[in-house]
């Protein structure tokens, strides 16, 4: 049949039986059941799935006249589009609604018989059970009904649960992880407060002792003040009284010049007795030093507090292998820090070879940064330690030395850089230290215990210089 030919048959629509009256009846009789709410969603698209595809199969006279729109469009497409007609179509139109059955018989046949005989598969598919019970009206659908739609319910219910949990577990995961930061930044921060407490305990000690110098040096100005005005008031009022009797007294000058001779003699004898008295003093000091030493019996030191760190000894058994960053590498700060008196120089030694001369094996590395190192010691009389990691040793650590150098290896359960740091601690507070790496862990560390750190690339710089 043509679209032309649809109009000739729209005055039979009204014809079409549209309730129980009419001649053509389902399978099953219609029940009064009704279901407790609508239609659960799942069920109602498969109703109008059914629906959109009986429509297809239907010849044009047999087309609901509410659905003829969409008789020619797609399966897919119609029920997606004409759903709200067409599960108006299945609920009202009787009719349609039991071609709907029979076309789900033809494909669902044995859900339809056990459904028309009021024994529902325990295995099928709730929304086709309640779908198919909907469509036929069969015994019990509005039962079947809204038992798919509890149990839809409860799966969405059991589907949010676990969406919920899972919601839950992860958010708890994610305060873990927020604590464990806090608590690593809290520990942190206490740690940046007590460096920075130790730092202003520092200044405030130092800004004491500044202001005490400065309280006495004012003091001493207020008194050389004092002397200065009271010595300017005497000369001014021995300038007036010399101006009074300057006109009466021109024959005096003779004798006061003469006078003004002795006084400068006076003044040049009594300068060379206090500073007569001075040494005289100083070496009385210096004698007096020199007996309480030979009273004491004081032996001349030996030790250097960078002898009595504990280091690994030749002989012990060390592997593995670190590595850091870097500083600042101008030579000429390390030749002024080592004119110091009493310095005492701390070498990362790998950090420096590795940063000189990284090609050589360990061994030459080690031999040539020695060299320079005794040289330098020679040329500036500093005492010069020189430190190695000893896990970049394998088997026992080689007995290394050189003129001037103290060679130490770091024990097989620490690094270089602890043992570098315990240099450092070692020292008296005031002695000069000077630490080289480029590591800046170990210069940090170090600048904190009061040492002064140099970068690698300047003491490289300074031995190829010579």
């Amino acid at each position: 049949m043509t679209d032309q030919a649809e109009p000739a048959e729209e005055p039979e629509a009204p014809e079409r039986p549209e309730t129980s009256d009419q001649p053509e009846t389902s399978d099953q009789p219609e029940t009064p059941d009704q279901p407790r709410g609508p239609l659960p969603e799942a069920v109602r698209l498969r109703v109008v799935a059914y629906a959109s595809d009986t429509l297809g199969t239907l010849p044009d006279d047999e087309v609901p006249q509410a659905l003829k729109a969409f008789r020619r469009w797609a399966p897919a497409h119609r029920a997606k589009r004409a759903a709200t007609p067409l599960a108006a179509a299945v609920e009202r139109d009787v009719v349609f609604r039991q071609r709907v059955f029979s076309r789900v018989r033809e494909v669902l046949p044995d859900l339809a018989d056990a459904l028309a005989e009021g024994a529902p598969p325990r295995a099928a598919d709730p929304v086709d059970v309640a779908a198919v019970a909907y469509v036929g009206r069969t015994p019990g659908w509005a039962a079947l009904v809204d038992a798919a739609g509890e149990r839809l319910a409860k799966a969405a219910e059991d589907a949010e649960s676990s969406k919920a949990a899972a919601e839950v577990a992860r958010l708890r995961e994610q305060l873990e992880e927020v604590r464990a930061a806090a608590k690593a930044d809290v520990a942190a921060a206490q740690e940046a407060a007590d460096a920075a407490r130790a730092e202003l305990d520092a200044v405030n000690r130092a800004l004491r002792e500044e202001k005490g110098g400065r309280r006495r040096a004012e003091r001493a100005a207020a008194a050389a003040e004092e002397s200065a005005v009271a010595a300017r008031a005497e000369a001014a009022d021995a300038v007036a009284a010399a101006e009074t009797q300057v006109s009466r007294a021109h024959h005096r000058q003779a004798e006061a010049e003469a006078a003004l001779g002795a006084s400068r003699k006076a003044q040049k004898e009594g300068r060379s007795l206090e500073d007569t008295r001075l040494r005289l003093l100083l070496d009385t000091v210096v004698e007096a030093a020199s007996g309480l030493r030979r009273e004491l019996a004081l032996p001349p030191p030996g030790d250097h507090p960078g002898d009595l760190v504990d280091a690994a000894h030749p002989g012990d058994e060390l592997t593995g292998t670190p590595e850091r960053a870097l500083l600042s590498d101008d030579p000429a700060l390390l030749d002024q820090l080592l004119a110091l008196p009493q310095v005492h120089l701390v070498v990362d030694g790998y950090n420096v070879t590795k940063t000189g001369y990284p090609d050589l094996p360990l061994e030459g590395q080690r031999s040539r940064l020695l060299t320079g190192l005794s040289g330098l010691a020679a040329r500036t009389g500093a005492e010069v330690t020189c430190c190695f990691d000893g896990a970049t040793v394998l088997g026992r650590v080689p007995a290394v030395s050189a003129r001037g150098v103290r060679v130490l290896f770091s024990r097989p359960d620490e690094i270089a850089d602890e043992l570098i740091r315990r240099l450092v601690r070692a020292e008296p507070t005031g002695r000069p230290v000077v630490v080289v790496s480029s590591d800046r862990e170990v210069a940090d560390g170090v600048r904190r215990a009061g040492a002064r750190p140099v970068s690698a690339a300047a003491l490289v710089r300074r031995l190829d210089r010579g």
